[in-house]
């Protein structure tokens, strides 16, 4: 009898550590996110933050000039002005972006889109001067390319994922923005953003990290 309930007593050991579950330390339960495209998003919102507010802000509120100053140094020397302010993005031909900070009165506005839009005139002439671009969706990698020592490109896997980094940056940028419901025409406007530009003859297209509508 004492020999039957050993067994017995063994049986059950044997089968509760059969029920057992042995998870293998493998790359499905790491914290880290994977090296390939799979991973992307969650690299991508890690770096946003740990340095969207605390270094890109502060970057683009330390370079920022006035629409009125920026346009006089680049019209007197656009090679000059880029040495000084201005951030070129990657590649060949790719645009010279710029950090502003200015205030102007609205003079036409699209807001019934996804791509929603403010022409200011910043200069009190009655024509437009700049275009801020309020997303969600939004053009270009201005917010990127304004910090080339913060978002290398050669910090990245491939031409793909800094793709991802300029438009998640947009995404932040533009989710971040408080527009006032109503007709703005009239309207005075802050904002701060990044201008990228070829020339002294482009169209001043802006992206703004911050924006404040005026009572």
């Amino acid at each position: 009898m004492k020999f039957v309930t050993v067994t017995a007593l063994c049986l059950a050991s044997a089968m509760a550590l059969s029920g057992c579950k042995i998870v293998p330390d493998t790359a499905e339960n790491d914290a880290t996110p994977a090296a390939d495209a799979s991973g992307d998003a969650a690299r991508i919102e890690a770096l946003l933050a740990s340095s969207y507010d605390t270094e890109l802000l502060p970057h683009i509120a330390a370079k920022a000039q006035s629409v009125a100053t920026l346009r006089g140094q680049i019209a007197a020397d656009f090679a000059a002005a880029t040495a000084e302010h201005g951030a070129s993005g990657a590649g060949a031909g790719a645009p010279v972006n710029f950090a502003l900070k200015d205030t102007g009165t609205v003079v036409a506005s699209k807001l019934d889109s996804r791509a929603r839009t403010l022409d200011l005139d910043v200069d009190a002439d009655g024509t437009a001067d700049v275009v801020l671009q309020l997303g969600p969706v939004v053009r270009g990698s201005a917010l990127r390319d304004v910090a080339p020592k913060l978002y290398d490109f050669t910090s990245f896997r491939d031409q793909i994922e800094f793709a991802k980094l300029g438009r998640a940056l947009n995404d932040r940028a533009s989710g971040s923005l408080t527009i006032p419901e109503g007709d703005l025409i009239g309207k005075t406007v802050g904002f701060t953003g990044v201008v990228p530009l070829k020339s002294a003859k482009d169209k001043w297209l802006v992206t703004p990290v911050a924006l404040e509508v005026m009572p």
